[in-house]
């Protein structure tokens, strides 16, 4: 029997379309596959060791895990179906192609999933978490919290659980919950770099200087993850202090030299501080990392305009417009110049 929430699945699928999602291209052509799994040394281990244990479905779970996190799909899909071949009983084996074929947003095909892995087992803690996502994204907050309980009475110290309750009560704006889940889930897991951040986001919002503190645990935790630097900035330019969050931004860069937000923020600063040429090269460096973006060539052409340079503002107006045909700023400025001619 379907589960009341497959009903739901149009409506998420509908909701998803702004969340930030995975490039979800394979990257294996079927000629190299042999390659990829022998000579890739994170994968070449478990590959002799399915060469040892042919009939071995964990193995073909641990590769497929392997090969999803490498974004490696077409081939994570084969391990997966390969284990479920082998063992048809193991609820995991089920739940891992439905979180594949979630990750890649196709929802339908992945509660089809998640509802055979109940099916075999209905405390799967990876099918009920996936369904409390789902269940969030649509603001269904009850059932959402149903799933997270089930998951809860099997291991009372599920981080993500706990992490997932954090972002259900941030949605419904109440911070002090929010909060609550979130150190719980990093209490039970201290190196929970998404709760972490999160925390530094939520002290951040209530201008606590505490957020600066999980803010650095977080970057210390990932050093290749720049956001919590980015947080930072933004943490001290809501508290006015410029230098500090304009020195923040720069070691943004200098990490990440394609980190388009940290350019804008750069930019507002140096507006709101009437520089208006290096605001310009803030935002010229955004069109550069980011040149599909109409918001950089819009704010570029805010700059040039203030630096009396017409036509260059004219033209990155009509760039502006031109990526986005709904963008009414560029268009109210083209107005502005041309004496509402056009």
């Amino acid at each position: 029997m379907k589960k009341s929430w497959i009903k739901y699945i149009p409506l998420v699928l509908g909701f998803m379309l702004f969340v930030a999602c995975k490039n979800t291209t394979t990257k294996e052509d079927a000629g190299d596959n042999n390659r990829i799994l022998t000579e890739n040394p994170n994968l070449k281990v478990i590959t002799d060791q399915i060469k040892n244990a042919p009939n071995d479905a964990g193995l073909y779970l641990q590769r497929g895990n392997a090969l999803h996190r490498m974004q490696l799909d077409t081939l994570a899909m084969k391990d997966y179906k390969k284990a479920i071949k082998l063992d048809s009983t193991k609820a995991e084996y089920y739940s891992a192609i439905g979180e594949l074929l979630f990750d890649n947003k196709d929802l339908t095909a992945s509660v089809e999933w998640f509802q055979k892995a109940i099916a075999k087992n209905p405390a799967d803690r990876r099918a009920h978490l996936k369904i409390a996502k789902l269940f969030l994204y649509i603001k269904e907050y009850d059932k959402a919290f149903a799933e997270l309980n089930i998951v809860l009475r099997s291991n009372v110290y599920d981080p993500e659980a706990y992490f997932l309750k954090g972002m259900l009560y941030k949605d419904m704006k109440d911070t002090a919950k929010s909060i609550s889940s979130f150190q719980t889930a990093v209490q039970v897991a201290p190196d929970y770099k998404e709760a972490i951040i999160q925390l530094g986001l939520m002290y951040s919002a209530k201008k606590d200087p505490l957020a600066l503190s999980y803010l650095d645990k977080a970057f210390h935790a990932d050093s290749t993850d720049v956001f919590p630097i980015f947080a930072k900035g933004v943490y001290h330019q809501q508290n006015k202090d410029f230098v500090a969050a304009k020195a923040a931004y720069k070691e943004c860069i200098i990490r990440n030299n394609h980190y388009t937000d940290a350019y804008f923020n750069m930019g507002f600063i140096y507006i709101a501080q009437d520089s208006f040429a290096k605001a310009f090269r803030q935002f010229d460096m955004a069109t550069k990392t980011d040149p599909t973006n109409p918001t950089a060539y819009y704010n570029r052409g805010v700059c040039s305009e203030f630096l009396d340079s017409i036509k260059n503002a004219v033209d990155d107006y009509k760039m502006a417009i031109a990526l986005d045909t709904g963008y009414k700023s560029p268009k109210e400025a083209l107005k502005r110049l041309r004496g509402n001619k056009n």
